[in-house]
């Protein structure tokens, strides 16, 4: 593989449907532990996608009920995969090299994980931005299952929708139309690297969490609330050009609204500065 920015680049440029979203995820987490052994990641995932073809081939049920089990059967029952219930904010479990080697991760890590099985075995599938806790489904003809990935593989019924959407929002909440909404595969990548963005930021590591939006950038290059995100961080790390460059690519994306006209207020700062 190249060097995982020049790929991650590429990617930027790539048709939403034409992303692996296997490699994607690997590469991000190539750059976010560059000491990681990528390579024994890449293979792992090959075998995953072998097994994948193999349940495929072998099933004599073509329901989708019956594709969810068996993809549980291979990634939870065969490889042991997870949701980390006892250290959920670990940094690794957003790392894709990470969760394939402890077999336990976020809820969006490990939906990759069974996005790549899915995609291999010719299944389609996608990410379920579901409040808080990220879901799967997988597609057939005018209807979808969804997943708990991070619950073993439960295939979801509006019951337990409900249950956890009480959970998370509180016993007012009730399901409502777009809580299901597919999400693109660059969605799911971004969503994947939220989570160790905020965590370093949380931790006070500005510099690592522009780091993490400058890849996020790579492979989502139209993402106007990430380059004004990226300014922001640029402004505060008193990166005056950098932060000038940012705010004007929000711009040229966002050229009108309220944010748009906080961004002119910032730019106009900046100009002062650099004058």
């Amino acid at each position: 593989m190249s060097e995982p920015r020049a790929a991650l680049s590429a990617i930027g440029q790539l048709a939403d449907a034409e992303i692996d979203i296997g490699s994607a995820a690997l590469q991000l987490a190539r750059v976010d532990a560059p000491d990681a052994d990528w390579q024994r990641a890449a293979r792992h995932l090959s075998n995953l996608a072998q097994g994948a073809v193999g349940h495929a081939l072998a099933m004599q049920k073509e329901n989708l009920s019956a594709r969810a089990a068996a993809l549980a059967d291979l990634l939870t029952g065969e490889f042991g995969y997870a949701g980390d219930v006892e250290t959920y904010n670990h940094p690794a479990n957003a790392n894709l090299i990470r969760v394939t080697e402890r077999r336990r991760g976020l809820p969006v890590a490990l939906g990759v994980i069974w996005l790549h099985a899915a995609r291999a075995a010719g299944w389609g599938s996608h990410g379920v931005d579901f409040p808080s806790h990220f879901l799967i489904a997988l597609e057939g003809h005018k209807t979808q299952v969804v997943i708990d990935v991070f619950n073993g593989g439960q295939v979801m019924s509006a019951r337990e929708l409900r249950a956890l959407l009480k959970r998370v929002e509180g016993d007012k909440a009730e399901l409502r139309p777009g809580l299901l909404q597919p999400m693109s595969t660059r969605r799911v990548l971004l969503r994947l690297q939220n989570n160790i963005l905020t965590r370093r930021l949380d931790a006070g590591d500005l510099r690592g969490g522009l780091r993490c939006t400058e890849d996020m950038l790579l492979i989502a290059p139209d993402q106007a609330e990430l380059w004004r995100q990226a300014g922001v961080m640029n402004q505060k790390l008193d990166q005056v050009a950098a932060a000038r460059d940012c705010y004007q690519r929000f711009l040229d994306l966002v050229p009108e609204g309220s944010v748009a006209n906080g961004v002119r207020t910032q730019l106009d700062i900046l100009k002062t500065m650099l004058n």
